[in-house]
This record gives structure tokens, C-alpha cells and sequence, in this order.
């Protein structure tokens, strides 16, 4: 009778444990912390979503990833700040592009246009439309290119 309960609980606790890291996609904002909203209404306003996948980790915690149907893909951490934007071949929107940064690429990089965006702990990685990215700190110092991931 123990090992048919023990079994039976080892049974439970493994699909819950499975259910537990199935992603969700789905088509609803709502389902998106508020910051992540807001931040689509901000910089996308006219964009519509063609997909959303809820995240789950197993140590983590949540985090999103949205697809828009202009082709921009942006991932959220589970509080619903932004943590990379790739635009594609088009251009980021401005105000996504912090000010020192954008004044760098527009004199050193003249013709090419930020098309991606990823925060990092100590800066920015930015990707430009020639396909090169480049690593800032958090002043917006250039620290050079960076490895392709």
C-alpha cells in the first residue's frame, strides 16, 4: 500500500511540476504585466500583436516575449520592463535609444540606423542595420563591438 502511495504522488508531483513549465502563447495583452503594456502603447502605438509567450522557469521567475505584426519581436523580465527591442531591418524607435548613444551612432556611424536593443546589466547592446552590434556602458561610453549571439 506504501509504494502504491508513493507512486501515485511521485505521479502528481511530476505532471504538476510538467504543467508548471509549459509555455503560454497567446494574443492578449492583458495577460502582460502593465509597465509592458504601457510600453507597447508608448513606442508601438499603431503595432498589433501577433503573438505573446508567457515564459516560465523553472528557477526563474516569468518572463515575456512578444511578437508584433510589423516583425519586432521584445522581451519583458516578470515585472514588464523591456530587456531587448529588434526592430528587424527598421529603425528603434527614438526614445528607446538613450540620448548619448543615439548622438554616438549619428557621428560615428552616419547612414546606419539602430534596428536592435538589448539591456545588460553593465550597458547597452545596440545592433545596427549593417548588422554589427556594438556595446555601450550605462553612460553611454562605447566599449567597442560585441560577439554575434
Amino acid at each position: 500500500m506504501k509504494k502504491l502511495l508513493f507512486t501515485l504522488m511521485t505521479l502528481l508531483m511530476s505532471v504538476s511540476a510538467a504543467h508548471a513549465f509549459i509555455d503560454k502563447y497567446t494574443l492578449n495583452r492583458d495577460n502582460l504585466p502593465e509597465e509592458a503594456r504601457q510600453m507597447l502603447t508608448d513606442y508601438f502605438p499603431k503595432a498589433k500583436v501577433s503573438m505573446i509567450k508567457v515564459d516560465r522557469h523553472l528557477l526563474k521567475k516569468t518572463d515575456y516575449d512578444v511578437k508584433l505584426t510589423n516583425g519586432t519581436k521584445i522581451e519583458f523580465s516578470n515585472k514588464g520592463k523591456w530587456t531587448s527591442v529588434d526592430c528587424g531591418k527598421k529603425e528603434l524607435p527614438e526614445d528607446l535609444v538613450p540620448k548619448t548613444i543615439r548622438r554616438y551612432i549619428s557621428k560615428n556611424f552616419s547612414g546606419l540606423k539602430a534596428v536592435s536593443i538589448k539591456k545588460r546589466n553593465a550597458g547597452y547592446d545596440i545592433g545596427l542595420s549593417d548588422g554589427v552590434k556594438h556595446r555601450f556602458d550605462l553612460l553611454g561610453i562605447y566599449k567597442g563591438t560585441c560577439n554575434q549571439e
